[in-house]
């Protein structure tokens, strides 16, 4: 791993303030006290899951905008399919009823041919939804935050602190 370079100017000791990159010194650790770490750690912890949660939102807004594409397309398919069928089917069976065919073949003909075209849009928007994905990212670092907290381990000498 690279080490990470410090470029701002040294934490005064008493501010309770980091170095950059988020290290301790190793003296400065072992001089805390266990409700000092303890709250270090509950602040590292909420930080841990603000970050969960943005990077979920940031996630789940994508597929909202493909959901929201797909309920226009489909709402649109519906609207036009409804007012095509009223106007222009009796106009395209009296077309075909001009050019010889019964009147009832004629208005099965226009039916199909509009069920063809709504069909047509109703596939176009269920490809849109079937783009839509769980937020990956946010379930895999969700995972390795679980595994890492089920492994911790206190050392022995906080099992008796604790104990007390």
């Amino acid at each position: 791993m690279a080490a990470v370079e410090q470029t701002g100017p040294a934490p005064h000791p008493g501010s309770g303030a980091r170095p950059l990159g988020g290290a301790r010194p190793a003296d400065t650790a072992a001089r805390q006290s266990v409700g000092e770490l303890l709250a270090s750690a509950s602040q590292d912890l909420s930080a841990l899951v603000r970050d969960e949660v943005a990077l979920a939102k940031a996630e789940v807004r994508q597929d909202v905008k493909r959901a929201v594409a797909g309920s226009g397309s489909i709402a649109v398919a519906g609207l036009l399919g409804f007012f095509a069928l009223m106007m222009l089917s009796v106009a395209a069976a009296f077309g075909l009823r001009a050019l010889g065919i019964t009147t009832g073949w004629a208005f099965c003909i226009v039916g199909a041919v509009y069920l063809l075209v709504a069909g047509v849009l109703a596939l176009v928007a269920l490809r849109s939804f079937r783009r839509i994905r769980p937020p990956r990212r946010t379930i895999d670092s969700t995972r390795r935050t679980v595994t890492a907290l089920k492994s911790f381990r206190p050392r022995p000498a906080e099992r008796t602190a604790r104990g007390r």
